[in-house]
């Protein structure tokens, strides 16, 4: 960057992650994305700035934090880069740092060392023990192979007269894959000194080409080759992945053409725009309701049912199902059949054998037509109300204008409510004509001449044993002492019910008869998401093995419902619980004469053929009406009338309003198109022949895992005991990385490394004898050298 603003000092200075990123720009400055919009064009200022923001967050008192710092600095002099500055691991914690302060640290850098798009620069002081460094050591954790590793040795020019980095920086003694890079930066007299950038990378110069071990491979060494390096390694990057970030802007670009397209005529300044919005809004929602209606959607639901599939089972399963719930309970009908015969003689005793009373007929058979007028109005409710849900998935489309939406949901809702209620009138005027007139000269009527003759199973004689449903449904109630719980595939028939291990319909499982069965609902438990009911025997006897009842679990109520249909068509009525009908009727039960009974079967026979007939009319007109009277209205309403109500609801410009995140979203979708074309005519201005530079080959770097275990000896030759004279610089302010404790007389570390000279080594003695000899400056400034 060649500008100083990264904060210096002793201890722990970066204590918080600073996420740095260099973009080449004509112009220079900086910004920071805690202060967007602010450009920081003196550096001293970007020095404070970190140090206040650091402290606002950390504390005063060396407290530590992994929110990083994120920020930009744009420079013609910069490649385009990416660097995160690391906290060092410090061992011993100071002033608000916690106790587990190393540990904090460490899991610190291992989120950001972690992963693969990054490289790694371990940065250790060529004055210290390089085998014992915990940069290179955290490095190795996550990157094995060491393709993402590069060393960079520090302090070059702090080392002992004498001794030197040679062949570690020649990467042949501790090797790394990616090898080592020497730098030189400031001293802490620099720093106070105001030697800026510029000076201190030609005095960097200047060193490697003077130093008598390094000037050699001065050309692979500093700063700028660093940076170099890295660059080099970015473009690879950019290289290898290039092909997959086409095909993801490619595929990011085709998402949002069909959303562009929309936005691409938009002018805001058109006077006509607003009308030709809402005309193109309402045609849409008329287009949409009428698809959904008529199934030929472009967008099909795949979840669940739903407009006109959902409107067609209830039709042709939820009404016929709810009719049938309005079955008459045998037991109360002939009762009452018995009680209207005796009311209609009165007083007058009539020989019972004269004639079979038409009047009781006539009184039980209105009594039931009655009953049918529930299921007929719940079957208008259900649709009324899918329609509605039809209308708020249709206005989603209109979200752009919310003052449209609401408004086109209000209207066409209101107008649903009303067809509702013409609707459920005409259902009532159809009961009603039912029950003014009983045509007992109907062509299906058995007449009373064969009432008596009449069976009960000649219905389901002529189905047949033909197929009415197959599917998966789990058999809920067997014990887990014998299997548990376990899904079988079931075929119902006229006739049966059976079940197999797999759809295949191999292995049959078991059969069960549909002879005096009945099903009804079970409630759901509270640990279970399957919706049960229940298949039992009218006379009390066991319908499966030594089970009273059957339960049978479906996914869903719906699946639930359809099954009940099925069930119905073979014949297998819902229960009516008539516990409190039999306790109350025990006390007027009465036995009735042979005769009574005769003439209450045949009524009970003639009001079951005219119910057949009346159930087979209501099953036919119901929909008819509901969808001429409510469905088809409705449509024709949205076609020709819906516009009308809107121009008269609201003003136009209140209602064509356009909301603050469509248009932000409009801003943002047009802004992302721009720059996804731009990107991929970039990427094909590219060449594809970039220089790219091969991975080295691998080294033996089994040195970094044994360090810990027992420090291998110094790479260096000893050093000449004449030349033992400290640097002539001050230490670095910043100081090595805290990690990295200071070699000492009894510490037993290695002597630093230093290119081979001609004198002789120590003689055995002396050089396992004695403690080896230390650097006669501190690694790391006291803590009274002033910043």
């Amino acid at each position: 960057v060649s500008r100083d603003f990264l904060p210096r000092g002793s201890g722990i200075v970066t204590r918080r992650p600073l996420v740095l990123q260099l973009i080449t720009a004509k112009t220079e400055y900086a910004e920071f994305l805690h202060c967007k919009g602010k450009k920081f064009t003196d550096f001293d200022e970007v020095r404070q700035e970190i140090e206040v923001e650091t402290d606002r967050v950390t504390g005063m008192n060396k407290g530590i934090s992994s929110v990083p710092i994120n920020l930009r600095i744009y420079s013609p002099h910069v490649l385009s880069l990416t660097l995160i500055d690391l906290p060092g691991i410090t061992k011993v914690p100071v002033g608000d740092q916690p106790p587990d302060i190393e540990q904090q640290i460490r899991d610190m850098i291992m989120q950001f060392i972690s992963r693969e798009n990054c490289l790694i620069l371990a940065v250790t002081p060529a004055n210290t023990d390089l085998a014992n460094s915990d940069a290179l050591k955290l490095a190795k954790e996550v990157d094995p192979q060491g393709l993402r590793t590069i060393g960079v040795i520090t302090k070059l020019d702090l080392m002992d007269e004498g001794t030197d980095a040679r062949e570690v920086l020649e990467n042949k003694l501790l090797p790394l894959r990616r090898g080592y890079i020497g730098v030189v930066n400031r001293s802490q007299k620099d720093i106070d000194g105001k030697k800026d950038i510029k000076a201190a990378l030609l005095a960097e110069r200047k060193f490697f080409l003077s130093h008598p071990s390094y000037r050699h491979m001065a050309d692979r060494m500093g700063t700028p080759y660093l940076q170099k390096v890295l660059n080099q390694q970015l473009t690879n990057h950019i290289r290898d992945t290039l092909p997959a970030f086409r095909s993801k802007l490619q595929s990011q670009l085709l998402s949002i053409e069909h959303e562009v397209e929309v936005y691409k005529n938009f002018r805001p300044e058109d006077p006509t725009r607003k009308t030709k919005a809402l005309l193109q809004m309402v045609q849409q929602f008329s287009v949409d309701f009428e698809k959904r209606i008529e199934g030929s959607g472009d967008q099909v639901d795949t979840l669940e049912l739903s407009g006109g599939a959902k409107i067609n089972r209830i039709f042709h399963e939820r009404f016929p199902f709810e009719l049938v719930k309005m079955e008459f309970n045998e037991k109360e009908l002939r009762r009452e059949i018995s009680y209207a015969i005796k009311n209609i003689h009165g007083i007058r005793q009539v020989l019972p054998c004269l004639f079979t009373p038409d009047m009781a007929f006539e009184a039980i058979v209105k009594k039931q037509i009655v009953k049918l007028k529930g299921p007929c109005l719940k079957s208008v409710d259900l649709v009324m109300q899918e329609l509605i849900n039809t209308v708020k998935k249709c206005t989603k489309k209109l979200a752009t204008y919310p003052r449209l939406c609401e408004e086109t949901e209000r209207i066409v809702a209101g107008y649903i409510r009303e067809r509702e209620e013409k609707t459920k009138d005409q259902m009532l005027l159809l009961i009603d004509i039912q029950v003014s007139y009983i045509n007992t000269n109907h062509e299906d009527f058995i007449g009373f001449a064969n009432a008596q003759q009449r069976s009960s199973q000649v219905n389901k004689s002529a189905v047949g044993n033909q197929v009415i449903r197959k599917g998966w449904l789990t058999i809920n109630n067997i014990g887990i002492m014998k299997g548990g719980s376990k899904e079988y595939w079931f075929v119902l028939t006229a006739e049966s019910l059976s079940w197999y291990k797999d759809d295949e319909e191999k292995e049959k499982k078991y059969m069960l008869p549909l002879d005096n069965l009945k099903v009804r609902d079970v409630e759901k438990s509270f640990m279970s998401s399957k919706h049960i009911f229940a298949l039992f025997n009218t006379e009390q006897r066991n319908v499966y093995k030594d089970y009273r009842f059957l339960e049978l679990a479906c996914d869903s109520q719906e699946e639930v419902d359809s099954w009940k249909a099925s069930l119905l068509r073979a014949g297998v009525y819902p229960d009516k619980s008539s516990t409190e009908t039999e306790e109350n009727g025990q006390a007027d039960n009465f036995s009735m004469d042979p005769q009574l009974e005769r003439q209450v079967e045949t009524i009970r026979n003639l009001v079951d053929s005219y119910m057949s007939i009346i159930n087979k009319c209501i099953r036919d007109l119901i929909p008819k009406t509901i969808m001429h009277l409510m469905i088809n209205n409705v449509k024709e309403f949205i076609n020709a009338e819906l516009l009308a109500h809107l121009y008269s609801s609201e003003d136009q410009n209140t209602l064509m309003e356009e909301s603050a995140e469509q248009a932000q979203r409009r801003d943002e979708t047009l802004r992302m198109y721009q720059a996804l074309k731009e990107a991929l005519a970039i990427i094909g201005d590219i060449s594809t022949s970039t220089v790219s530079t091969p991975a080295p080959p691998p080294v033996d770097d089994s040195w970094l895992q044994q360090a810990r275990r027992s420090p291998p000896p110094s790479p260096s030759t000893p050093r000449r005991p004449t030349l033992n004279n400290p640097p002539t610089r001050p230490l670095s302010g910043r100081g090595p990385a805290p990690a990295i404790p200071s070699p000492g007389p009894q510490s037993g570390a290695p002597p630093v490394p230093f290119r081979p000279g001609a004198l002789p080594p120590f003689p055995s003695g002396e050089a396992h004898g004695g403690p080896p000899q230390v650097p006669s400056r501190p690694s790391r400034a006291p803590p009274s050298v002033p910043r």
